[in-house]
């Protein structure tokens, strides 16, 4: 078996695929146990590594120039890392550890950058893995013999402890892709006053700065309800909302990044799906539930919806609501 000494790993670029791609991660330092393994991240995502007792170095990357690149390659040789493994797609993280001289390059052969590898792997064929994309993740180590075999379901966790239980609903209420996959304002705030009347508990908003108005709408709506809640939208790092999400009673959301996290944190999650694949992009373990309005032209991943949102609108509150209780008589079972 190959030893590596210092290992380096380009992260994906999104925090959903960030947290789908955990369970490889965790499986590198299952395979390497006295390895350093250094993550090269974009900065909105190197928070999510932070606790992870797999990472031991965090290298934030935001290239806006050529030059950008060629420095970041060259702080990358001064490493001298035995080992690159690409779990984002793009040419730019094979020709930045080209550049760094890393003598081992793994990723898939994609985006042109074959060339550039050593180990190019090819990309699975459609139904040849499991739907979910953590698979995805955990097929490239298959392939390069570091794990013997895939998992028979999807599961993953952050690994950073939960704090004690706050009697709080949590809600994201935005989606970074477009509003095709934002179930209705309204609606969550119907909802989150419904539990937060049943569960006894306040109501946190959380989105980025970018939804912050966004937020303020389902406050707004939730104060005309009779209920309170506080909008901390753009103001938590990821380091942050990690926390606070790790100590809700329940969490109401679409699929998002927010999602991701929050099931990933062992939280009752309920998500709401219409332009996008649950099979392929939902949350995984007991205590996630997806709520989803079965019409013919969804999934349609469409970032805008064409027509009248119907994958939307055909959820009512009432339903997310009794999900969201079910979930939560699990957990303190």
């Amino acid at each position: 078996m190959e030893k590596y000494s210092r290992i380096l790993v380009r992260a994906t670029n999104w925090v959903g695929d960030a947290v789908m791609s955990l369970p490889a991660l965790a499986a590198v330092r299952a395979r390497f146990p006295t390895a350093k393994i250094t993550v090269l991240a974009r900065p909105w995502v190197a928070g999510l590594y932070r606790k992870e007792p797999f990472v031991d170095e965090i290298l934030p990357y935001q290239p806006e120039s050529v030059l950008d690149r060629w420095r970041t390659a060259a702080e990358l040789r001064k490493r001298h890392f035995d080992c690159a493994l690409l779990l984002q797609n793009a040419f730019d993280a094979a020709l930045v550890t080209f550049l760094a001289g890393i003598p081992r390059r793994i990723g898939y052969n994609r985006d042109g950058r074959g060339l550039l590898l050593t180990d190019a792997v090819p990309v699975p064929a459609k139904g040849s893995i499991p739907p979910h994309e953590s698979f995805y993740y955990l097929e490239l180590l298959r392939q390069i013999g570091w794990v013997d075999k895939l998992p028979s379901e999807p599961l993953i966790r952050l690994a950073g402890e939960r704090g004690p239980v706050r009697p709080v609903v949590g809600v994201s209420p935005g989606a970074a892709y477009g509003t095709a996959k934002q179930w209705i304002p309204q609606r969550f705030a119907a909802a989150a006053v419904d539990l937060s009347n049943r569960l006894n508990t306040e109501i946190e908003l959380f989105g980025s700065k970018s939804e912050r108005s966004l937020c303020e709408e389902v406050r707004s709506e939730i104060l005309r309800l009779g209920g309170s809640a506080l909008n901390l939208a753009g103001e938590t790092t990821l380091e942050q909302f990690i926390e606070r999400a790790g100590t809700c009673r329940v969490f109401l959301t679409n699929d998002s990044g927010s999602m991701h996290i929050a099931s990933a944190l062992g939280i009752p999650t309920v998500a709401i799906f219409g332009a996008t694949n649950h099979i392929t992009t939902g949350p995984t373990g007991p205590l996630a539930k997806v709520i989803r309005q079965d019409v013919e032209c969804s999934p349609c991943l469409l970032r805008e919806c064409p027509i009248d949102h119907r994958c939307m609108t055909g959820v009512e509150s009432g339903r997310v609501v009794q999900a969201a209780l079910e979930l939560v008589q699990i957990s303190t079972l």
